[in-house]
């Protein structure tokens, strides 16, 4: 049949399902009628692929509407325009960097917490003016001008945000591919390579001298142990001598329950450390006096001040104890000193790695030859560690003790 206006209303809707209905005048023009309504459709083949476009609800535009558009889409068919693949390419196009952070997010459900929050912190703070708006439009000049900008605040930072939209571009590239095309022709950010614009970072040395670490420890001590301590400081203390006892990463130690730690036996397990690899490690003497002397009042080891969640923020001990220290200290620096330590205490570097849970790399009698993901077996190297930090400690205190008597007598 013609498909005209009196028809089409003439034609009564299917209970189920869809009945079209193919004009006899305009080839490929039709109509789908199912039990929600009639819209008008064309079909035909584009690139050697079967194509069936919507032009609109009949009500919405007339038949003849319908057949002007009909005629147009066909015959951009006919010229090998493909609206399925033009929809795509629109659509992805359209995607903003807001949205391919998020989808990134979504698909690599191996991602640590932290590493979320770092994407998210990026996208709504270096990449602030281009969250929504499409990731296509991120060009390599828009990057070299951004990436000196945030160079010139903070060169680490600009390079570990640049990183991030790097991995997030190379997603988009990999997975919005309208037509099978990829939707950037290259990662823009290659352009940070090609013209060596990298900042060279030094990696950090920072850490507490080994000279200074008896007056540290008891600095650290005198806080745990001072009457006044409020019980949010005292937790900070703890948590502090914890991590130079054991080496542990903050967010490990911070983050420690209590179905964790095994007191009975001495020793406590990271299920999800920052190198994926679960270890039971050994508590030293000192480092289980510190836990079996804390108050259960919290799931967490070291609780937050409301003990509802862990501790968070430090930093209120490590300012006291700048002075003994010698300069600032931060939770990092302490991992640092406890590979220092363990070295003065004479313990082997392979044992000391695996004590700090760091990946064997290219060892293979570690990687294939040595047990590595239940430690228990090294507490006598963990004791070595602390007895060396508290014998410093001793010899510390002996020097304060001898120039009060040499003040005392001059």
């Amino acid at each position: 049949m013609k498909l005209t206006k009196t028809g089409v209303e003439k034609l009564a809707l299917p209970d189920a399902g869809q009945v079209l209905i193919w004009d006899d005048y305009t080839r490929g023009f039709g109509l789908r009628m199912t039990p929600g309504g009639k819209t008008y459709i064309i079909q035909g083949r584009v690139n050697g692929r079967t194509r069936r476009v919507s032009l609109g609800r009949h009500g919405v535009i007339t038949t003849d509407e319908a057949r002007r558009k009909a005629k147009q889409a066909l015959a951009a068919l006919g010229e090998g325009k493909d609206p399925t693949a033009e929809k795509q390419k629109a659509r992805a196009l359209s995607v903003t960097l807001a949205e391919v952070a998020e989808a990134y997010i979504s698909d690599r459900r191996d991602l640590k917490q932290a590493s979320v929050d770092n994407i998210r912190r990026h996208i709504k703070t270096t990449f602030k003016a281009w969250a929504n708006k499409p990731a296509a439009a991120i060009t390599r000049d828009k990057v070299a001008t951004r990436f000196r900008q945030k160079t010139a605040e903070s060169p680490a930072q600009a390079n570990q945000s640049f990183r991030v939209l790097r991995a997030l571009l190379n997603y988009a590239r990999a997975t919005y591919r309208p037509d099978d095309a990829p939707l950037l022709p290259e990662n823009p950010c290659t352009i940070l390579s090609d013209a060596k614009l990298w900042n060279n970072i030094k990696p950090r040395s920072r850490t507490i001298q080994l000279e200074r670490l008896g007056d540290t420890w008891n600095q650290l001590q005198a806080l745990r142990e001072a009457p006044e301590q409020t019980t949010i400081s005292r937790t900070t203390a703890d948590i502090v001598a914890f991590l130079l006892l054991t080496g542990t990463r903050w967010s490990e130690a911070a983050t420690l329950t209590w179905e964790l730690v095994d007191l009975e036996e001495g020793f406590f397990r990271l299920l999800d450390p920052k190198n994926r690899n679960p270890v039971t490690l050994p508590l030293s003497g000192p480092a289980l006096a510190i836990l079996e002397a804390r108050p259960r009042t919290s799931e967490y080891v070291f609780p937050s001040r409301t003990q509802s969640g862990h501790l968070k923020d430090p930093r209120g001990v490590f300012s006291k104890l700048e002075t003994a220290a010698g300069g600032h200290v931060s939770p990092h620096d302490l991992r640092r000193c406890f590979r220092a330590i363990a070295g003065a205490a004479a313990v082997e570097y392979w044992k000391t790695k695996l004590l700090m849970n760091h990946k064997p790399g290219n060892d293979v009698t570690i990687k294939h030859y040595t047990e590595t993901s239940d430690l228990r077996y090294l507490k006598p190297e963990a004791d070595l560690i602390a007895a060396w930090i508290l014998r410093q400690a001793k010899l510390a205190a002996a020097k304060v003790v001898d120039l009060e008597t040499r003040r005392a007598t001059a």
